[in-house]
């Protein structure tokens, strides 16, 4: 099951950070088709967040065709953003993987890193397409 973090001083609106985690969530291969997303109730309960700002994203995500909410039973993954190059076991991954903790045994903190991927990204990406932004970071 997903658990979402709220970051409340990102600026962003809580319910469009839920509908980011959940489309990292299914870019990561974390959800897969016919996951169940926690209820309002659970994610209100571990946000702090509003029940309805949760509906909201879920309805979000429907409208986006990720989801479908079944009347008494929940909203469930009807469709994956997973792809061969972002799974577990991608070599990309892997050696994502090792950079980064390169980069802490290096001191660099999690907003060092965040800043200079995303300066990396941009050099490489047109800013016609600008990627979401989906992660939220720990406190330094």
């Amino acid at each position: 099951m997903v658990v979402f973090r709220i970051e409340r001083r990102s600026g962003l609106p809580a319910y469009l950070q839920i509908v980011q985690q959940v489309e990292q969530a299914l870019r990561m291969g974390v959800l897969a088709e016919g996951d169940k997303l926690p209820t309002a109730a659970q994610v209100a309960a571990t946000t702090k967040v509003n029940p309805n700002t949760t509906l909201k994203a879920y309805r979000e995500l429907e409208r986006s065709g990720l989801v479908e909410v079944r009347q008494g039973s929940g909203t469930f993954i009807i469709r994956s953003l997973a792809t061969p190059q972002t799974a577990p076991e991608s070599p990309l991954r892997a050696r994502l993987g090792e950079w980064v903790r390169e980069a802490r045994e290096q001191g660099l903190t999690a907003r060092d890193v965040s800043t200079l991927f995303d300066t990396v990204l941009g050099e490489n990406y047109p800013v016609s397409e600008p990627p979401p932004r989906t992660v939220a970071l720990p406190p330094d």
